[in-house]
């Protein structure tokens, strides 16, 4: 694949985003399942979309099953604790992103591939945090295990850009949809949730 620059974030999550996951950390853990188990369906909502990218659904797929594989150990854990998952509820981070989607030519798988990219870095630092914050020394090796995880996703998803896109419009893409997700983490209210 095309070398690429990965995603950097323009906004930090604030302090209290810490204190509010680690202190209602069963509302965190019901909510990291469902983002791994929707993170899966992602992936393959890709192959779907584009069964003619061929380097796309080979990496999509290998994402998707690494998801499920997520999902399948916060479920564990999840039931460790004696709790449960929950229904689908709508994800306003996410949509408020997807919003941005321009439909036109091919401009909408770019700008999903960089909007999945720019969720999987907020994944990225956020797992960061517990992996440091969270007391539990278990806890926090798990998911300092995971953010290394969400770290390969979000350079995928801008690799994939890289390769279907000039180098330069990726970048000028990126940078506009960072600056609208940095909006997001600043305005939106803080919740025990990955996003």
């Amino acid at each position: 694949m095309t070398n690429s620059f990965g995603v950097q974030l323009h906004q930090e999550s604030p302090p209290e985003w810490v204190r509010t996951a680690v202190e209602d950390f069963p509302s965190f853990l019901v909510d990291h399942a469902a983002c791994e188990r929707k993170a899966s369906t992602t992936g393959m909502m890709f192959v779907v979309r584009y069964p003619d990218r061929t380097r796309l659904v080979e990496t999509m797929i290998a994402l998707a099953r690494e998801e499920l594989m997520h999902f399948h150990q916060v479920w564990r854990l999840l039931t460790k604790r004696g709790l449960f998952l929950k229904g689908d509820e709508k994800n306003e981070y996410v949509n408020s992103l997807l919003k941005n989607e321009r439909h036109q030519n091919d401009y909408g798988l770019l700008d999903r591939l960089l909007i999945f990219g720019l969720v999987e870095a907020r994944g990225c630092e956020r797992f960061g945090l517990m992996g440091r914050y969270h007391p539990e020394p278990e806890m926090k090796e798990f998911y300092s295990s995971l953010a290394e995880a969400e770290k390969r996703h979000h350079e995928i998803f801008v690799e994939l850009a890289c390769e279907y896109f000039p180098q330069d419009l990726v970048q000028s893409r990126l940078h506009d949809l960072a600056t609208i997700e940095a909006e997001l983490i600043r305005t939106m209210p803080v919740r025990a949730a990955v996003h």
